[in-house]
């Protein structure tokens, strides 16, 4: 079976019950392991370092469990346990805890990462953030929050000049050295820039907080789900060339297309 961007009610609703409920399943395993003293990680990089731990690992299999329950047909694509194949058209792309950094650091801005995509990429995605509490879901047209002050829709920013903006990426060393010259560029123009976020800001540009997120290097499952949720609430996510993302490399997440349009130009020089 193929899709070709529509998704009726009932499988739109099938699909985000199955991704909460493997948001669910994923908080359970992790919360227990983190800010815990000896949580031991390993180093996947050859240079530099890329972290896994036990709630990772745990994480991915406690959603491809759900997912074995209620679409055993769905392909998945996960970031620790690799790919299996399906049959349905549609595929679960799985990023059980994006920034493992931040994670074993204690700092609340690491995530869980669901999405489901077909052919064309992601359908709608979830980025979860177990601790705080905050579940931002989008796609199908509709965008929200669950969160400690209960649910609230999810709309991105309004324009406005880049000399008022909100700037984030992960790392100040962005990609290789033309890409970090390319981001100092386009931080240089803009209002505030910050560091370190992981998922979560791409979450803050779907809720109005942020108006652009500049990262380099990512895989599909760093990106389908934040491609989801920004879009459905208004925003736009590319590369930096204005093309699709959903299979990794270097993104561009805008609150709107004037901002957006603003930082390709200073990106491409």
């Amino acid at each position: 079976m193929t899709f070709s961007g529509h998704v009726d009610e009932a499988l739109g609703a099938e699909l985000f019950a199955t991704a909460e409920a493997m948001a669910d399943a994923a908080r359970a395993v992790i919360l227990p392991h983190f800010r815990k003293s000896g949580l031991d990680s390993e180093n996947k990089a050859r240079e530099g370092f890329d972290p896994v731990t036990v709630a990772d690992r745990a994480a991915e299999k406690a959603m491809r469990a759900v997912l074995a329950d209620r679409r055993p047909t769905d392909a998945v694509l996960g970031e620790e346990l690799g790919a299996q194949d399906g049959t349905s058209g549609l595929t679960w792309v799985l990023d059980p805890i994006d920034g493992t950094r931040g994670f074993l650091s204690g700092t609340p801005t690491w995530g869980v990462l669901i999405s489901v995509a077909d052919a064309g990429g992601p359908i709608l995605g979830v980025i979860d953030q177990p601790y705080i509490g905050e579940r931002f879901s989008g796609g199908l047209g509709k965008a929200w929050c669950d969160g400690p002050l209960g649910r609230s829709p999810l709309k991105a920013r309004s324009p406005r000049p880049l000399a008022e903006a909100i700037l984030f990426t992960t790392f100040p060393e962005v990609g290789t050295e033309a890409e970090a010259a390319a981001f100092r560029r386009l931080a240089a123009r803009a209002r505030l820039t910050r560091y370190g976020m992981d998922c979560y800001a791409y979450a803050l540009v779907a809720a109005g907080q942020v108006d652009l997120v500049v990262e380099a290097g990512l895989h599909s499952y760093d990106i389908q789900a934040p491609i989801a949720v920004i879009e459905a609430a208004g925003g736009i996510v590319t590369d930096w060339e204005g093309g699709p993302v959903h299979n990794g490399g270097r993104a561009v997440a805008a609150a709107n297309a004037d901002i957006h349009r603003e930082a390709l130009d200073l990106l491409n020089g």
